[in-house]
């Protein structure tokens, strides 16, 4: 058999083989068997060695066509293999637009991130401006421009983080952010009306009313004439605001080294409208926070002329808020990341 009718075997068993591959690995061996350096046509080209001098060019150009008609041919099957993997991926794949969609679950601000931006869309709409502050604080900051000097024994009844010898700590209150904004306001330009929300750090055994990291809302107007009717109308409307339209206040003295006079403020009770149950201890009243007017040194620690300006402050604990609203009987369930617990409070305004 010459090498011309070797090529023709060659090239009618290859074909065969091409048309019968059914995947890309099938076609891709073939490829490198047939065409390699080391596949039979290369074997047959060698013996053209042999051949006298004037057949050479003929069964050389025929080699080429044959390894040229191969090569096109191994190219089509791949792509036909190829496309027909497509089809049948989208066929599989393929979506029925005209289904209903698959509903999505969606999440909703944290519970005590609810109270937060309830408190503050009431204060905003007042005029007031949410001031933000750091939460490593200086001890001037947290502590002097409060009123409570190093030695001042009030001091005690805030167990502190200290980060340095005295210096830097884990703010235990707001009130700070309040003293870096009284530093730089300028009076000429209107009254000081602000609330600073945050998270604050106090050492404290973690239990069921009581957490080392905690939430605080603090708020402060400084003007002319500002009264403790002001402070009374604006601690209605907050409590009105977060616990009802039917709920009334009530003011106790109390002590606080940056107010004087100091309050402590009781709300009547929502579960029982002031008839007595568990929740209140049967007083009738729940206390909620503490407030007062500014105190004249806390004004002039400030450079703040105290015989011109007055104002008042309070504190109140959107946690302790959320846990009276709620009926939350455990502080810690805030913070668990519990869905099933979480997923309870819908979004309220």
């Amino acid at each position: 058999m010459g090498l011309k009718d070797k090529l023709m075997e060659l090239q009618q068993k290859a074909l065969e083989e091409i048309s019968s591959a059914e995947d890309l690995k099938k076609i891709n061996d073939i490829r490198v068997n047939l065409l390699g350096k080391k596949g039979p046509i290369t074997e047959v080209l060698r013996g053209m060695r042999d051949l006298p001098k004037e057949e050479r060019p003929n069964v050389g150009s025929f080699a080429n066509k044959v390894r040229d008609e191969l090569t096109n041919a191994i190219t089509e099957r791949k792509d036909r293999i190829e496309a027909l993997k497509t089809a049948k991926r989208l066929e599989e794949e393929k979506i029925d637009v005209t289904l209903p969609g698959v509903p999505v679950k969606a999440g909703q601000p944290h519970i005590i991130m609810q109270v937060i931006d309830q408190i503050e869309k009431l204060f905003l709409g007042m005029g007031y401006q949410v001031v933000d502050g750091p939460e490593i604080e200086e001890d001037h900051y947290n502590f002097e421009m409060m009123n409570l000097p190093k030695d001042h024994p009030a001091r005690d009844m805030q167990d502190t983080f200290y980060l340095t010898d005295n210096n830097l700590l884990m703010r235990t209150q707001t009130s700070p952010v309040q003293a870096r904004t009284m530093e730089k306001h300028d009076f000429s330009k209107g009254p000081l009306k602000m609330i600073s929300p945050g998270k604050v750090y106090r050492r404290d055994t973690d239990d069921a009313t009581h957490s080392h990291q905690f939430h605080q809302i603090e708020g402060l107007v400084l003007d002319k004439h500002i009264t403790m009717a002001d402070l009374k109308g604006t601690l209605q409307l907050i409590a009105r605001t977060i616990f009802g339209e039917e709920r009334e206040i009530r003011l106790r003295p109390s002590y606080f080294p940056f107010t004087e006079p100091s309050v402590e403020v009781d709300v009547s009770c929502f579960k029982c409208n002031g008839n007595g149950c568990s929740v209140c201890k049967d007083t009738g009243w729940i206390e909620v926070l503490g407030a007062g007017m500014v105190h004249p040194n806390v004004l002039k620690i400030s450079g703040i002329d105290a015989d011109v300006y007055g104002g008042f402050a309070f504190g109140l604990g959107p946690d302790r808020f959320a846990m009276l609203k709620y009926g939350v009987d455990d502080i810690r369930e805030f913070y668990l990341n519990d869905v099933r617990f979480l997923k309870q409070f819908s979004q309220r305004g």
